[in-house]
């Protein structure tokens, strides 16, 4: 008998399609319907939960994608997080008075990837044109999409700030004065201009690569990146530090940018290999971890027992770690990647796991980078503070932060997209005049104190926490998964993985384990702090569990039942069977297929 689950794991051969808005799957499956491919799917179910989704990602924001063209037969990441400006300088910010960059407002500010990471995507892996990948996002714009509950209560609770220290803002989400109620039919005709008017300058050229290149030049070179570059020269808005601040991005530094495609770091486990982003983002913590866990049976323990959890978790205690003092922009710092994921250090870390929870942050000594570990300790000593964490991601502890959404595509030929944009949300930085959406806030994650991975530079992308997973299976790429959640991203994403390898659970069983984290290690997340031994789990574990979880010393929160997480996956079975599944939390994810 098929245990019960709270969604059928969608099967089929055709195409499937997930993602964190019911209404993107929708879009992206229509895609499919109408020939196109996984890639062609993927950019339209990207810029429609831009619309429906403005709390959690936006036209300003960025992405990485693990992805696998059949035709090249090769698994790729496009990276689309934009790196610090050319006038991002530590100097310049500590001059401003910051000993950390705010969570918010012009400062905070990258350049804006995700747009460029489509359109690469678009050109070199989809099939279909500009106007067929960017229809649906104009039509919600501007005919309108029921308004989320939460965007709702964002938007409210933000109402004053918004009218009185960034009007466009207010003139944006809040038209007419009033704050659109859950459910409402929300516009927004600006950003659907804006759309239009890059269609129109791409169609003036023929041929499909050409009108994706002139879409990546209206947004770069053209009236995009001059509508922003107007609008910073003069504007000066508060932020989180409590004063006002200009920000430094130009249109300059917009036009010398461009996505690029690299290889993935991966690492063998179980039959598996695992592919994620490099040490740009914390892609390398879930293989870390994987790394270390190999030294237990996992197998053997309840994946809803007390046992699971607390070794899981304080293997990923010993990864973020050395994610703080490592991890970092490999083309600024040399990154010990190869040390980090071999046996020898695992077999080192794996020792530190005992029967109770460590309150210390214990990354571990690389040869030739103990200064490296020496002065990140020292910083973190004196820039990270203990007490309640900073977390952009759950709802149920704010509805005033951003978060980031997720998308799985797998298509009848085989094609494979794991991608999860974020950044750009409504509430982190002021609505940019003519354009209707507004800027990211990356930056946060850099530290202005020099001689660091992670320390702030032009030219340098911040240490994402981005980290979309595709595991190929006997060497057969197999499954699309990721989730969005900030730094509990590797965290929720482990734990469905690890019950999917070892548990013989189908993806929406494994979707529907109860989840956990910890929020021991500094935030990457204004203003940096950190619980040590916290671990927040969902009361779905019940009583037993989470008794046992307290005895070995965890500092325990229950969450309500059904509140952390928001997982999607979808597979390629080597018989050419499709599977797919969507998180029945916050019942907005969903998964379609046929």
């Amino acid at each position: 008998m098929t245990a019960f689950t709270t969604r059928p794991e969608i099967l089929g051969t055709f195409g499937v399609v997930t993602s964190t808005h019911w209404i993107a799957s929708a879009v992206g499956m229509s895609i499919l319907e109408k020939g196109g491919n996984a890639f062609d799917a993927a950019v339209a179910t990207g810029f429609v939960l831009q619309i429906v989704e403005p709390h959690l990602c936006g036209p300003g924001g960025d992405l990485p994608a693990v992805i696998y063209s059949k035709k090249k037969d090769k698994v790729e990441v496009i990276c689309a997080q934009g790196p610090a400006p050319a006038g991002a300088t530590i100097e310049h910010y500590t001059a401003e008075g910051l000993s950390l960059i705010p969570g918010d407002g012009l400062l905070a500010t990258v350049i804006p990837g995700s747009f460029d990471g489509w359109m690469l995507m678009l050109r070199d892996y989809g099939s279909m044109s500009v106007r067929d990948v960017l229809e649906p996002a104009i039509y919600y714009a501007e005919h309108g999409h029921p308004m989320l509950p939460r965007v709702s209560a964002t938007i409210k609770g933000l109402a004053a700030f918004f009218e009185k220290e960034w009007p466009t803002s207010y003139e944006t989400w809040l038209p007419g004065g009033s704050a659109p109620q859950a459910h409402e039919n929300f516009k927004n005709p600006v950003l659907a201009e804006t759309w239009k008017r890059i269609l129109a300058e791409a169609e003036v050229k023929s041929g499909r690569e050409a009108q994706v290149e002139a879409a990546r030049d209206a947004f770069y070179r053209g009236l995009v990146a001059e509508k922003i570059d107007d609008y910073l020269k003069t504007a000066e808005v508060m932020d989180a530090s409590g004063t006002r601040h200009k920000g430094v991005l130009t249109a300059n530094d917009m036009a010398n940018w461009s996505a690029t495609v690299e290889e993935p770091l991966t690492y063998d486990y179980h039959g598996w290999t695992i592919a994620k982003i490099g040490p740009w983002g914390q892609g390398p913590v879930f293989l870390q971890t994987l790394s270390i866990l190999n030294g237990f049976d996992l197998a053997a323990m309840d994946p809803a027992g007390a046992d699971f959890v607390h070794t899981v978790v304080e293997a990923m205690k010993l990864a973020f770690a050395d994610r703080e003092v490592y991890y970092g922009d490999p083309d600024f710092s040399e990154i010990p990647v190869t040390h980090l994921l071999s046996e020898t250090y695992a077999a080192e870390r794996r020792k530190l796991i005992g029967a109770d929870a460590s309150f210390d942050l214990r990354p571990g000594i690389v040869p030739g980078f103990e200064a490296q570990h020496d002065l990140t300790m020292t910083m973190l000593g004196a820039d990270s503070k203990t007490g309640a964490v900073y977390e952009p991601t759950m709802a149920h502890l704010s509805e005033k932060r951003g978060d980031t959404v997720h998308i799985d595509v797998i298509d009848r030929d085989g094609n494979m997209v794991s991608v999860t944009p974020s950044g750009g949300w409504l509430q982190s930085s002021p609505t940019v005049p003519g354009l209707g959406f507004c800027l990211n806030s990356r930056a946060q994650m850099f530290w202005l104190r020099p001689g660091l991975p992670t320390s702030l530079a032009p030219g340098k992308r911040p240490r994402t926490t981005l980290t979309p997973s595709l595991g190929l299976y006997e060497g057969r790429p197999t499954l699309a998964f990721g989730t969005p959640g900030g730094d509990q991203q590797e965290q929720w994403q482990l734990s469905f993985f690890l019950r999917y390898a070892h548990h013989q659970l189908n993806l929406q069983a494994a979707i529907d384990q109860p989840l956990f984290h910890t929020s021991h290690f500094p935030g990457s997340f204004y203003p940096r702090t950190r619980e040590p031994g916290s671990l927040m789990a969902e009361a779905n574990f019940g009583p037993d569990v989470l008794d046992a979880l307290r005895r070995k010393g965890h500092k325990l929160t229950v969450a309500d039942p059904w509140t952390i997480g928001r997982l999607t996956a979808a597979r390629r079975d080597a018989d050419g069977l499709l599977r797919a599944a969507a998180t029945p939390r916050l019942m907005q994810a969903y998964a379609i297929g046929r």
